[in-house]
């Protein structure tokens, strides 16, 4: 008796055409799936995961690419949330904390890590027992919630020792400090991995296919009826549960099925800017309290990402754009405390994303519960919203909890807790020899590094790419962090489709070049031709249509208020479909 072969996890062409295959024999008589998920954002994926892991038969679709919305457009952390403990959130802070440790040692270390950051004191004798007592509490949350913390305890700092640690900060600016650590992540590649992760289990994972109607036999949704975005063609995917986890697009893929039961999600707009390392010195970064909330100052490689803003936002979901007001708001805020201003002029990239809060009472979108729900508004259906990035996990497991209640065998318990991603297992050993590497490859330890914190243990698998063709250990145009072997993988192995994919989610080239990635989209554009069997006159639609993106996202940073940086941000025709 033969053993069949465990899939290897690769989402190039061939893997999303087997896949595709595989979810149109669905319809066959006893060959549906037993979950569907529907979205490929963190949560979606991370359902997929936990469906396929307990030995189910999964589907999971995405109507654009793997963590295209909000999933790849966060802060880039992974931590409790502080600012929730004044509010006595104390569950949500306990929980996310478990997750936060649980992802920097376990289940992705090659893609998490500690960093640490300032909580800068303004008063005299009463701020520092007050905040310090908060973060001690964080601390000690993070020591009881059943998990090893992956982070240093906190510190408390004097002000000599705050201007060592960030000599850019203004000498009045603070009485002292205190250090505390949370977890960083890249939120697309995490996503990006994972869903391959789920593929290497048997999960069949397809982007850029749209569900266009859900399938109902009666009151029962049975499944949907997709269509795949690269030629236009339709067919249906049977399954005895769907798990909708759409985001800020749950109400509107709940509307397909119901207006009965339904859970209201409210969108709030978050925007980020890029800035260079060196436009400020500080070996940490910086957590600041503002009227309305707080404002992170983070390290991210050669950059600084500052952020963020929380407002409502009612205007186009698949395009949030950063007006000229979130952006001088931001500046404002952290001119406060730098002794040389941050201007317009510093600013490298701009993003900006809609939190798929729940909503509640408060107008202030800043104030409303970042606590998820699981529901079952009509029977086949699980709809999972609302939540944090780092209690992925959990929302995952209870959204998966939900659906198989229904299910006529007995499904095992979640193990997702126990489960690393692809390219964790022997990480820590890959990066200990990573000058052995650099010596065996030829590759510089920089590139080596820096491949390792990308990929984990698979970066062997790129640097196979240029051991077999040594063009492709060249950096990208404008992007030097990047090299093209990259691009050629993303293709490959990791699901991308178009340019825009591998510019803003598989690198982070769109906001950490000045020219925020054109330059390098002719070179990319004619590395995944080949791979994806583009004509000539594709490969030039591919980079006009990222070009056009560009200039729609400056044009739209330039307007006063979010109306016209919406309709800036759309007047700009493409085909592209995540323009």
């Amino acid at each position: 008796m033969s053993v069949p072969a465990r899939p290897t996890g690769e989402l190039g062409p061939k893997a999303r055409e087997a896949a595709l295959a595989a979810l149109k024999a669905t319809s066959d008589p006893g060959a549906e799936l037993d979950i569907l998920v529907v979205g490929g954002g963190v949560v979606g994926v991370g359902s997929a995961l936990d469906a396929v892991t307990r030995g189910l038969k999964v589907g999971i679709v995405e109507a654009n690419d793997w963590a295209a919305g909000t999933s790849s457009r966060s802060s880039k952390l992974i931590h409790g949330g502080l600012r929730y403990l004044p509010m006595l959130e104390f569950a949500l802070v306990t929980e996310a904390l478990k997750e936060r440790g649980l992802l920097l040692q376990r289940i992705a270390p090659h893609l998490t890590r500690p960093v640490p950051f300032l909580y800068p004191l303004t008063k005299r004798f009463i701020e520092r027992p007050f905040v310090g007592a908060g973060i001690l509490l964080y601390d000690t949350l993070g020591l009881t919630s059943g998990n090893s913390r992956g982070v240093p305890m906190h510190k408390h700092l004097s002000k000599k020792a705050t201007l060592r640690a960030a000599p850019s900060l203004k000498d009045d600016a603070m009485i002292g400090s205190i250090r505390y650590y949370d977890g960083q992540v890249d939120d697309a590649r995490y996503v990006a991995n994972m869903v391959r992760t789920a593929a290497s289990y048997g999960a069949h994972a397809v982007n850029q296919v749209s569900v266009v109607d859900f399938l109902r036999e009666g009151e029962r949704v049975v499944g949907a009826k997709v269509r795949n975005n690269l030629d236009g063609s339709e067919f249906d995917i049977r399954a005895k549960q769907v798990v909708n986890a759409t985001g800020v697009w749950t109400d509107d893929t709940q509307g397909m099925v119901t207006d009965r039961g339904q859970l209201k999600v409210r969108a709030s707009k978050g925007i980020h800017l890029v800035v260079p390392r060196d436009r400020f010195q500080s070996t940490v970064g910086l957590i600041l309290q503002t009227e309305k909330s707080v404002l992170f100052v983070i390290p991210w490689g050669r950059h600084w990402i500052i952020g963020t803003t929380d407002t409502d936002w009612q205007l186009d979901k698949a395009h949030p754009a950063a007006s000229a007001q979130d952006i001088d708001y931001l500046l404002e805020h952290v001119n406060k405390v730098l002794k040389r201003p941050l201007t317009r002029e510093d600013v490298e990239g701009v993003y900006a994303g809609l939190r798929p809060l729940l909503a509640g009472e408060s107008d202030s979108t800043a104030k409303l519960s970042r606590e998820h729900v699981v529901s079952h508004p009509v029977p086949g259906m699980v709809v999972v919203a609302g939540g944090k990035w780092t209690t992925y996990r959990v929302m995952a497991k209870d959204a998966v909890d939900e659906a198989t209640r229904t299910l006529d065998e007995k499904v095992p318990a979640s193990v997702t807790a126990t489960i690393p991603l692809l390219g964790a297992e022997g990480f820590k050993a890959a990066w200990n020899r990573r000058n052995r590497t650099a010596e065996e490859t030829g590759v510089h330890v920089a590139r080596v590094e820096h491949l390792l914190n990308r990929y984990g243990s698979m970066a062997a698998d790129v640097l196979k790419l240029i051991a077999d063709d040594a063009e492709l250990g060249q950096a990208l145009p404008g992007a030097d962090d990047y090299l093209r072997a990259e691009v050629v993988y993303a293709a490959t192995h990791e699901g991308a489709l178009h340019v825009t994919d591998v510019l803003t989610r598989r690198t982070r080239i769109s906001i950490e070049s000045w020219d925020r990635g054109v330059a390098a989209a002719p070179v990319v554009a004619k590395l995944m031709s080949g791979i994806l069997g583009w004509s000539g006159e594709q490969q030039e639609s591919e980079i006009e249509n990222y070009v056009a993106r560009v200039e729609a996202e400056r044009l739209s940073q330039q307007q006063p208020d979010d109306a016209s940086a919406d309709a800036a941000r759309l007047s700009v025709e493409s085909g592209a479909r995540d323009l």
